[in-house]
Order: structure tokens, then C-alpha cells, then sequence
């Protein structure tokens, strides 16, 4: 790898640390009843929203070792919905973390199915307020994100608000 490649690697690993950070704590102390809320009809349930996001890291991680495989799953219980969330952002750092080629440019992972999941954890955030069990705001620039940290056990917030 380049000194580029692996300065590109590490800033994908630290946003899929952000996400499960930002996860972590959208999802910890969350009322099973939230799993099932729907703000309209048109709109998808925390757990399909959250299924769609485990979807985009099995994506991703596909993209990382050179295949364009997609599926859509249906959503699985909320706790093992929520479990998944965090398997599939290990097993992408674990890819990333492994030193192996990338078959598509960090670019690409990040403006695709990372940004695309920090796009949906903000859903889940905003769902949470709305279903009347909102979560505290946080200084996330003051937050201790961890490269690596990506199941549910995160650092203590250090800026909370609200």
C-alpha cells in the first residue's frame, strides 16, 4: 500500500468508527416499541432502517474485496437487528484492517454506503425524538472516537446537551 492508500484507509476506518459510535448511542436504551414506530405509512420502521444500513456493510464489504453484490434483507428482531448492525461494521474495519487491496477506491466506500449509513443513523436519531424516547444531543467533534471501536461498548460522551 501507499502512504495515500493507507492515509485514505485510515480515515474510512475512523468514519466506520463514527458510525458506531453515533450508533451505539441511537440505539443503546432504545424501547423495544421503537423498533416497530412509523412516523407515516410511507415511511420505513427503525428496524427496517436499521436492517437497510447492515446492507450497506455487507455491501461494502463486498465492494472492498472486489464483488458488487447487493441484497435486501428483511428485518430480523431488534436485538438481533441491532447485534447485526455492529457484526457487519466489524467485519468491514476487520477487511480494512487487514492490509488486503481494496477492489474499489475508498472514495467510492465512503461516498457510498458510509455516507449513506451516517444518512440513516441521523434517521434513527431523529425517529427516536419523535417516538417520545429522544436521546441527548452531543458535541460529536469533542467525542473519543476509537479506530477499531465498532461493536456497542464506545467511550462515555464527553459534550452531551439537551
Amino acid at each position: 500500500m501507499t502512504p495515500e492508500t493507507d492515509a485514505r484507509t485510515a480515515l474510512l476506518r475512523h468514519a466506520v468508527a463514527t458510525v458506531a459510535y453515533r450508533g451505539a448511542k441511537v440505539l443503546r436504551g432504545a424501547p423495544m416499541e421503537f423498533a416497530d414506530f412509523k412516523l407515516n405509512p410511507t415511511t420505513r420502521t427503525p428496524a427496517e432502517i436499521l436492517a437497510h444500513v447492515g446492507d450497506l456493510y455487507d455491501w461494502a464489504l463486498g465492494m472492498a474485496q472486489g464483488r458488487n453484490d447487493w441484497h435486501d434483507s428483511a428485518p430480523l428482531p431488534w436485538p438481533q437487528e441491532t447485534e447485526r448492525f455492529f457484526r457487519t461494521l466489524a467485519a468491514f474495519d476487520g477487511y480494512l484492517a487487514s492490509n488486503l487491496p481494496l477492489g474499489t477506491p475508498a472514495e467510492n466506500l465512503f461516498q457510498g454506503p458510509v455516507a449513506d449509513s451516517l444518512t440513516h443513523v441521523g434517521q434513527l436519531a431523529m425517529l427516536r425524538r419523535t417516538s417520545g424516547s429522544a436521546i441527548r444531543g452531543e458535541n460529536y467533534a469533542k467525542a473519543k472516537i476509537v479506530v477499531g471501536q465498532v461493536g456497542p461498548d464506545q467511550t462515555t460522551p464527553r459534550v452531551e446537551f439537551g
